[in-house]
């Protein structure tokens, strides 16, 4: 297995340079993976599990979707340093031209989407949002925001930042929401309603 994901560009990868980056001969790469896609996939997989293991009890204490989006800004930090979340990226891209990379490429995705999904549903239940928002969809479009913004932020880093205060600034609406009295809440479910997103 490559233990240094960075070492390793998925999109030009060969059994070569998967050896000498993990410095063994090349014919084990065909041993024990079959082939340099299998093997990248296996590393997707392997690399996703032990990445969500090591934050699963750090999105298991969120309780609010600020906290959340704190979270995620943290986690987006240390994920795009140690090049992770551009290998994934990497994968995505692969994905479209290599099909026996999409399905690992989507389980290691999975794990997070999973992760954030059980986030979601547990602090939009108690909100006026939680009647009209999709945990699953939402959950999705944040796993997809993880890995847009590192795309995104080698050409516009201001624009990331950006991105990811326009996200704040939505968070802190949604504790506005929280924090309204039961005679406020009925209003916003009765207007959402009414606007058909119920």
């Amino acid at each position: 297995m490559v233990e240094d994901q960075r070492l390793v560009d998925p999109g030009g990868a060969s059994a070569r340079s998967v050896a000498a980056a993990a410095g063994v001969n090349q014919a084990l790469v065909f041993y024990h993976f079959g082939s340099v896609d299998e093997l990248l996939a296996a590393a997707c997989r392997y690399g996703a599990e032990q990445r969500v293991a090591l934050h699963r009890d750090r999105l298991a204490a969120v309780t609010t979707l600020a906290e959340l989006v704190t979270c995620g800004r943290e986690l987006h930090e240390q994920e795009r340093a140690g090049g992770q979340v551009a290998f994934l990226a990497q994968l995505l891209a692969g994905a479209q031209t290599q099909p026996r990379l999409a399905p690992a490429t989507a389980a290691g995705l999975d794990l997070w989407t999973a992760e954030i999904e059980k986030v979601l549903v547990r602090v939009l239940a108690g909100s006026p949002l939680g009647e009209f928002t999709d945990p699953v969809g939402l959950a999705r479009a944040v796993a997809g925001s993880f890995v847009g913004l590192e795309l995104y932020e080698g050409v516009d880093p201001e624009g990331a930042v950006r991105a990811f205060d326009a996200l704040e600034q939505l968070a802190e609406l949604a504790a506005v929401l929280d924090e309204l009295g039961p005679v406020a809440r009925r209003a916003v479910r009765h207007r959402l309603r009414r606007t058909g997103k119920g």
